[in-house]
């Protein structure tokens, strides 16, 4: 396995990554590896697949009570927001 040294990674940079690693109980090592791994892994997505995920999730929210976002309702949230 190769390793890989990075040099002059801004301080904010490192804790965010830090945080974030402890969110995930990752070391530092894994959690910089995951992140790059997400960010290299192929985008190409099946269109039937992602509407099956996304039909799934409205499902789910649904069954937890969560209201749906119609266009009535961002309309009435809209001016509600303009009173």
């Amino acid at each position: 396995m190769a390793t890989l040294t990075l040099k002059g990674i801004p301080a904010t940079l490192h804790e965010g990554l830090k945080r974030r690693a402890l969110r995930n109980r990752r070391s530092l090592n894994g959690e910089v590896i995951a992140c790059l791994e997400q960010l290299i892994a192929p985008t190409e997505r099946n269109a039937s697949d992602l509407l099956d995920q996304i039909r799934a999730s409205r499902t789910r929210l649904t069954q937890a009570g969560v209201a749906p976002l119609t266009d009535s309702f961002l309309d009435a949230a809209k001016q509600t927001g303009r009173r």
